[in-house]
């Protein structure tokens, strides 16, 4: 457990805000991140994601005069210890928000306890149950599952794949978006021949592959994880010889995994937002100054590549920031205010929450990325 009380214990800072005229007060946002633990991938970038922007603001002089006490906690991905940590932030630390957690197993054993505890929740994960139905405390910053869905069944219905197989992890992100293709597929002329379940811990999917690979009317395979195991299953295909297209979901958005599989990753189809791009975008793209402020403070801060997963707890504690300047430190005048931002420009598209919708983001968020050479680049219709 980690708590990083950013640019409250600097005096400098508390003077700084004195003397401007300003009644220097804390104002505390909680954060539950994976840092460490099989989910730190996605953890990791999201709590130094948030410690970089909370940091600038306080330097800049705070939030109308108050400084932000970002509270970080350590779930290591564990539901259990994600609640317990949401109960302590809410009850003891009196935050007025909670960013995170990281995966979508975890926002949803949290879900309650922010409904319940009336303190606003801009959850990390991607599943799209989180924010569906509605809960009222209950946002999320990356984008839909069935917008991910959509833009894959609609990519092989133009390359004329009918047949499929799909294969997704154990865990909640897994489960939600196995559910959102079996769902789907039918409205796109699809049939799914085959739905396979994995340990989201496996080191070795040769068995699943071989199991696949012995159906000749497969034409591709969607794996849906946010696990090493998107880069284990590519590998597994090439080593068995299998050259079906390999289409993965969002949650392959970080470019450590195309680095794990190697040559297998050469060809893999993906949604996933433009922050993995940005340097191919036209300068008058809404979101290109933007990715690339982002992209470039954070690799000169942390020397390691920005991911899409970093992105999303950019733009939860972005929105917080805009929701305490509005209401302040009052929960329920922020919970207003996140839901009504409008054209809220962040690295996972352009926001917009309504009482509807409490992801805010239409399937233009979403771009079809491929791996070439090693590097993610915009995938090329054939």
């Amino acid at each position: 457990m980690k708590r990083w009380a950013l640019g409250c214990a600097s005096a400098a800072l508390v003077l700084a805000a004195t003397l401007s005229g300003a009644t220097a007060g804390t104002i505390k946002v909680g954060a539950i991140f994976a840092v460490t633990g099989p989910a730190s991938f996605l953890g990791g970038p999201e709590a130094r994601s948030a410690e970089m922007v909370v940091e600038k603001i306080n330097k800049a002089g705070g939030i109308n005069g108050d400084t932000i006490e970002l509270i970080v906690k350590d779930s290591a991905g564990s539901s259990e210890k994600a609640v317990s940590f949401a109960k302590q932030l809410i009850e003891e630390d009196k935050v007025v928000a909670i960013i995170g957690p990281s995966t979508s197993g975890e926002s949803m054993a949290v879900k309650k306890v922010a409904e319940d505890g009336k303190t606003v929740l801009i959850s990390c994960a991607a599943a799209e149950v989180i924010v569906n139905p509605v809960a009222g405390y209950v946002f999320k910053t990356p984008q839909k599952d069935s917008f991910a869905a959509q833009m894959i069944f609609e990519e092989m219905q133009r390359l004329k794949i009918d047949t499929i197989a799909i294969a997704s992890g154990n865990d909640g992100f897994g489960k939600a978006g196995k559910e959102q293709l079996e769902k789907m597929a039918p409205a796109f002329g699809i049939k799914v021949v085959a739905s396979e379940t994995y340990d989201s811990k496996a080191t070795d999917l040769s068995a699943l592959v071989a199991k696949l690979k012995a159906d000749a009317s497969i034409q591709a395979v969607i794996n849906w994880s946010v696990v090493p195991a998107q880069a284990i299953i590519a590998k597994n295909m090439r080593q068995a010889g299998w050259q079906a297209p390999l289409f993965q979901s969002h949650g392959f958005g970080n470019i450590e995994y195309a680095k794990a599989a190697g040559a297998a990753a050469e060809g893999i189809i993906f949604p996933c937002g433009r922050l993995l791009v940005v340097d191919t975008l036209p300068a008058s793209h809404p979101q290109k100054a933007l990715l690339s402020q982002y992209k470039n403070e954070y690799e000169a801060k942390y020397k390691e590549d920005a991911s899409a997963f970093g992105g999303y707890a950019f733009d939860a504690i972005n929105m917080v920031a805009a929701a305490i300047k509005q209401g302040g430190n009052d929960r329920a005048k922020v919970r207003d205010a996140v839901e009504g931002l409008k054209n809220f420009a962040g690295v996972g598209g352009i926001f917009t929450f309504s009482p509807q919708d409490h992801n805010g983001l239409t399937i233009d968020s979403f771009a079809m990325l491929t791996v070439k050479d090693g590097k993610f680049i915009l995938y090329q219709k054939q």
